[in-house]
């Protein structure tokens, strides 16, 4: 009650009008009139600003002074989380009155009709600005700032590299705008940029303070091909792949991993262009000091091959200390080869060391050293007259070089092949890979070669030849190769001869042809420098001569006169022998 007593009653009200009933008399119209001109004057399509009333996870409400509140999806608000009761918005009336009666807003139209001058305005004066990362873009986010959809791309998200983009796919953060193309109304924003300034200062003032040889603690925050950058609290600093470790490193994620605390030791650094070069295994003693002292040459050492090339192959004895096996050291072999061929990058090797320089911090190996050299004992292994199988490596028009074993080479001259046949050239007779019996004829230790022969396995048939091809016997043969000289005819019995055209004449006056089989007569036999001369023509000519050298000689006996050659076709030494043997016979019968 006591309220009531203090209810005073209004100092400017007509209560004569109120009782005569005369203000019940305006009309409904003027009443709507006075009411309407209490509120604001809308437009539909234009910009106002208002004040949010409410906010829920649907919708905002917002009073803009007009008879209704209007309402606004809170998607149009994401760019901006710390949206609250009481905040001046910008909203664009896109309808006084639906359906409902309700009157529609729009927040988002409202920014775009604005935020173009906004956008530029903020490149302008550099201003920092908030937008709402919307989602992934190739190369970087795109961002909602003012309504306009931004690019950031990744390299502007932070001063960092980063590992996954999809975390900042949501957030609401500052930005600088970078770039504007007006053409296309694309536009570039950065992070980055408002971060840079401040470690900026923030890197001028760690570099200062920084020495040579100085340690300190960092994080991996990258890791490359090349080596590994480590964030020493506000700076970077890259540890080269071959600061990392003593020994060598084919892949840095093998040493240090993403994220990893490490301390490293500064190499160097350049204040003007703040590249800082750090080292990690300066922190450990160098390999080679910590090497036995009592190693030395002639030792053997174990390893693993890291490196191979076609002149030798590097060995790891020890992380950081590696050997050279040349490829020379690999095999007694004379033979130029490639490293390849003996061993390849991750076999476990052991080697004989050749030098050993702890100054110059080298040391040369060997592998042939673990087997004893064939040559020390080739006179007990491969005497003269020992026969063998030998593997052919390659040709020379004189020869065929051949391998016994590894280290142990030959030769065969090509005049040591065959007895019987003429080798022109080593590849007639056998092919580069194949398996050859060899007899040792000579061996010359000091120059690491063999002397070999092939024909020397089989008897000289040139010793029965002797025998057979007597001077004036005749044997069938077959033309086996016609030349402007002559042809070569193989004879039944084995041999070989040679018949010039001349002889090759048949008894029809007609010239043999290739391929025929005729019978040959022997008008020379030379067992040194193994030459048969055949000639078919005589097989008659001399029968058709018989009679008249008969008749010339009648004192003589038909029994005991010898057939003498036709001397038209060229005095012999057959014909000369016969000769002399007729002389005598007659000089003994008188």
């Amino acid at each position: 009650m006591s309220d009531l007593k203090n209810v005073q009653p209004l100092s400017d009200f007509n209560w004569d009008e109120f009782e005569n009933g005369s203000s019940v008399n305006v009309s409904k119209e003027d009443l709507e009139k006075a009411y309407d001109e209490t509120l604001n004057k809308v437009s539909e399509h234009q910009v106002v600003d208002g004040t949010v009333i409410s906010i829920d996870k649907k919708e905002v409400v917002v009073n803009i002074g007009y008879k209704s509140d209007g309402i606004i999806p809170a998607s149009e608000f994401r760019y901006n989380p710390d949206l609250k009761v009481g905040d001046t918005v910008e909203v664009y009336v896109e309808n006084q009155e639906d359906k409902k009666g309700q009157l529609l807003l729009s927040h988002k139209k409202a920014r775009l009709s604005k935020s173009w001058e906004r956008v530029n305005a903020a490149l302008a004066n550099e201003e920092v600005i908030q937008g709402y990362i919307k989602c992934r873009t190739k190369g970087g986010m795109i961002v909602d700032v003012f309504g306009i959809e931004a690019f950031l791309p990744g390299s502007q998200i932070d001063v960092h590299p980063i590992r996954d983009y999809d975390v900042f796919v949501g957030k609401t953060m500052e930005f600088k705008v970078v770039k504007i193309n007006q053409e296309f109304r694309n536009v570039v924003v950065s992070h980055k940029a408002l971060i840079e300034a401040e470690l900026e200062a923030q890197k001028r003032e760690i570099i200062s303070k920084l020495e040579k040889g100085q340690i300190l603690e960092g994080t991996v925050k990258n890791i490359t091909s090349y080596g590994v950058f480590v964030d020493l609290g506000g700076v970077d600093g890259l540890i080269h792949i071959t600061d990392l470790s003593w020994g060598r490193v084919s892949d840095p994620h093998e040493v240090v991993s993403l994220d990893q605390k490490i301390n490293v030791v500064i190499l160097d650094f350049d204040n003007e262009k703040k590249r800082i070069a750090l080292g990690l295994k300066q922190l450990t003693p160098h390999p080679w000091d910590a090497l036995d002292p009592n190693l030395k040459v002639g030792d053997h050492v174990k390893g693993k091959v890291v490196v191979i090339a076609d002149y030798g192959a590097f060995v790891e004895i020890a992380p950081g200390v590696e050997g050279l096996i040349h490829v020379s050291e690999m095999s007694w072999s004379q033979h130029l080869r490639s490293a390849q061929e003996f061993m390849h990058v991750g076999d476990e090797v052991e080697a004989v060391i050749l030098t050993l320089d702890r100054e110059e911090r080298k040391m040369s190996l060997g592998i042939k050293q673990l087997k004893e050299d064939p040559w020390e004992t080739i006179e007990i292994k491969y005497p003269i007259g020992s026969k063998h199988t030998a593997k052919v490596r390659n040709f020379t028009n004189f020869g065929i070089f051949v391998e016994l074993e590894e280290g142990v080479d030959g030769l065969i001259h090509i005049s040591d092949l065959s007895w019987t046949k003429k080798v022109k050239h080593p590849s007639e007779f056998t092919q580069v890979g194949a398996d050859i019996d060899v007899i040792v004829l000579e061996i010359d230790k000091e120059n690491r070669r063999l002397s070999l022969g092939h024909k020397q396995l089989e008897d000289n048939p040139w010793d029965t030849y002797e025998t057979i091809y007597t001077s004036g016997s005749i044997h069938n043969g077959k033309i086996t190769e016609i030349m402007d000289k002559g042809a070569v005819i193989a004879l039944d019995e084995g041999g070989e001869g040679f018949a010039t055209p001349k002889h090759l004449v048949k008894e029809d006056g007609s010239q043999a042809q290739l391929g025929e089989e005729l019978p040959f007569k022997v008008i020379e036999f030379v067992k040194e420098t193994k030459r048969i001369i055949l000639s078919h023509s005589r097989t008659f000519e001399d029968v058709k001569d018989e009679p008249k050298k008969v008749s010339r000689n009648k004192k003589a006996k038909k029994e005991e006169t010898p057939t003498i050659n036709n001397v038209a076709a060229g005095t012999t030494l057959g014909d000369i022998d016969a000769l002399a043997e007729l002389k005598a016979k007659m000089e003994k019968g008188e």
